[in-house]
Formats: structure tokens, sequence, C-alpha cells
């Protein structure tokens, strides 16, 4: 028989720069009141369609740890902060919005459009040491609740990074994976590799959640 290992990621509620388009990485930005409803709403839901986690992680940044305190608290389950969920580190680009980005680091902007997976963005997290961080987030949850059931509390892009780890898409090709706000994203491993078993499911939300705001 087979031992499955089942992981439910979900994103943070949203912030005020998700709804200005602009870039957060590692800048620890709050949920603005419509994140703080969609949080509610997302640990309401779970509850009512009866989910039982045995583990929930979150990252360490608010937007995610703040969501996943709406979650424990519903599920009556302790959160367990671990900074290996956060959010890419995007350099120059962290706090500039989409539209200014282009003018402001115009090489930074198009290596970061080119998808170099070797480029910092001027101090930050290459693509390449983000999806080394990603799989070592897999391989923790892996070695210590394997046959579990594990929801994280984490980010678009860092969801984005895990899309891609299961799927096998390459890093250097354009996002396919939209990650909304709150949104639900479940993968399983049967022993022998991840495989995707619902991707990007917002049924619980009441209105329209923005997407592919990652960073």
């Amino acid at each position: 028989m087979k031992t499955i290992t089942r992981i439910c990621f979900a994103r943070h509620g949203e912030t005020d720069w998700n709804a200005e388009r602009r870039m957060q990485g590692h800048i620890d930005i709050p949920l603005n009141q419509h994140g703080e409803t969609q949080a509610v709403l997302l640990a309401k839901s779970l509850k009512r369609a009866g989910h039982a986690f045995d583990y929930l992680y979150a990252s360490d940044l608010q937007r995610a740890a703040n969501t996943a305190k709406q979650v424990a608290e519903v599920l009556k389950l302790p959160v367990t902060i671990d900074a290996v969920f956060r959010e890419r580190h995007v350099g120059v680009l962290q706090g500039l919005r989409l539209d200014e980005a282009p003018q402001a680091v115009p090489d930074v902007w198009q290596a970061h459009l080119a998808r170099d997976i070797h480029h910092d963005l001027g101090g930050g997290e290459s693509i390449e040491r983000f999806h080394a961080r990603a799989n070592l987030a897999l391989e923790r949850i892996m070695h210590k609740h394997a046959g579990q059931s594990v929801m994280v509390v984490s980010h678009g892009g860092t969801l984005d990074m895990i899309y891609r780890i299961v799927t096998g898409q390459a890093l250097d090709q354009e996002r396919v994976a939209v990650v909304p706000n709150t949104s639900l994203n479940w993968i399983t491993n049967d022993g022998q590799g991840w495989s995707i078993e619902r991707w990007a499911d917002t049924s619980h939300l009441d209105a329209v959640a923005l997407d592919n705001v990652d960073i």
C-alpha cells in the first residue's frame, strides 16, 4: 500500500502592494482589509470542507503568517513559522510597481523578464537559488511528515516555483501557473514523486482574487 503525503499550499491574502501592482519580495507588507477578509473566508472554507491537517506552516513574512493565523484559530492548529517558505527576494525591484521598474532599472528588469536563472536582480535571490530553497522546503516536509497532510501558507512566486518543481517546467520558461490570493494549491507524493492534485482553487472567495502579482 502506497503512503501518500499531501500538501495544501495557500497563498497569503491581498496586500495594498498587491493591489498597486508593486513588487514586495522580502519587504514585510501587512494584509489589507480585503486580504484579512480573504483569510477569514479561507479558514472557514477549510473547516466547512472538513479538511484535517497534521501540521500547519507559514512563511515568516506577516502577510503569510497572519493569513495562517486565521486558519490556525479555526482549525485549532499551532502555526510553525519558517523562512524557507518566504517569497523570492527580488533585489532592487522590491518596492517598485510593475509600470515603474522598466524605467527605474531597465537592465535588471530585462533580466527579470528574460528569466535569467543566474541573475540576482541587484542583490536579491537568483532563480537558481530560489529553486534550491523551494526544493529544500519540499524535502523538509517529506522528511518530517511523510504520509501526513500538511498545510503551508506562502507566496505567489514561491508557489509558482513549487508548480515548476512538481510539473518539471523549466526555470527559464514563462510562467504558466496562476496563483490568486488565498488560493488553495494541492500536491501529493506517493513515494515516487510529486504530482498536482488541484491548483488555484478560489471557490471559497466571494470576489475575484488578484492573480499574477507574484512577488
